[in-house]
């Protein structure tokens, strides 16, 4: 193991994603321009950790940190150790919204250690997507925040990812609009189904390749691209707000999911097909006009 000289920092940008788009359920996934940029630097010996912005004053102040624990873990694999750490987090992305935050996070550690391992050498992407998916569990969100845009990914061999990345339709754009209050992943996940109808399985394998074409080609097709029956249904009831307004929003054309495992909304389209959304009120959310976002990002100085 190489242990790092003190003073030596690393700055990366990571975005914000939404998985499953309605019927792509953990294995579609895409990247907004909500962003969180951190800094780490080695020091002498401790742990600094330093946060602003979302969810300042929930996250912990030592080695327990989400993205220290990841910086540390993923040095190892790249034969480098930390003596002691500065950890500095401006966060944008809300946290426990559906928004991959802690994709974001984990994805910002590996992104650091890479910073500091190899420092000037561009991040090995399958390398970042492979090791966040083995962090995250599945590799929608994951693969989203390295690679950016819209992403299809899926288990390969051993602890591979497949991945491809969509050329998304021109003009394609996103609102989010994000609830006040927050749902637990763990517990979305408790509340689905072992078995479905087979019904329901077909209209969902319809449905979620409908929403390649309609990503990529045609964006006409959305609305009929992200209906889903496999687990936003089952969901509502966590987030009943979040399952109102998706459905006042589908009611008007707009092609609007559950982001993740919610409680955000999230609605996909051209500015033309977005213009309904003006006219819907959404009173407890704080509405988000997002573009399209970058992969993670190491940045010089």
């Amino acid at each position: 193991m190489v242990s790092l000289p003190a003073g030596r920092r690393a700055r990366v940008r990571v975005p914000a994603t939404s998985a499953n788009l309605g019927p792509g359920f953990d294995c579609m996934g895409l990247a907004v321009d909500l962003v969180d940029e951190l800094s780490a630097e080695v020091l002498e010996e401790g742990v600094e950790v330093q946060v602003t912005g979302e969810g300042a004053d929930q996250v912990p102040r030592d080695g327990s940190h989400l993205v220290v624990r990841v910086l540390n873990e993923s040095l190892a694999e790249l034969g480098s150790w930390l003596p002691g750490v500065r950890l500095d987090a401006h966060n944008v992305i809300p946290h426990s919204r559906g928004l991959g935050s802690s994709a974001a996070a984990i994805v910002a550690g590996l992104a650091l250690a890479w910073g500091l391992a190899r420092p000037g050498e561009p991040l090995d992407l399958d390398w970042a997507c492979r090791v966040s998916t083995r962090y995250e569990g599945h590799p929608d969100n994951a693969c989203a925040a390295v690679l950016g845009g819209i992403v299809l990914a899926w288990p390969g061999v051993g602890d591979d990812v497949e991945v491809v990345r969509l050329e998304a339709a021109p003009g394609l754009r996103a609102i989010a609009w994000v609830p006040g209050f927050e749902v637990r992943t763990a517990g979305a996940r408790q509340v689905l189904p072992v078995d479905v109808p087979r019904v329901d399985a077909l209209a969902q394998a319809i449905s979620s390749a409908l929403l390649v074409h309609a990503l990529t080609k045609d964006p006409s097709k959305l609305l009929d691209g992200t209906r889903d029956r496999l687990h936003q249904p089952y969901r509502a009831p966590l987030m009943q707000p979040s399952a109102d307004l998706m459905a006042e929003l589908r009611s008007q054309g707009i092609a609007a999911f559950i982001s993740g495992a919610g409680p955000t909304v999230l609605a996909m389209g051209t500015p033309d097909q977005l213009a309904a959304a003006e006219d819907v009120r959404a009173d407890g959310f704080t509405r988000h006009d997002l573009s399209l976002g970058r992969g993670v990002e190491i940045l010089r100085g």
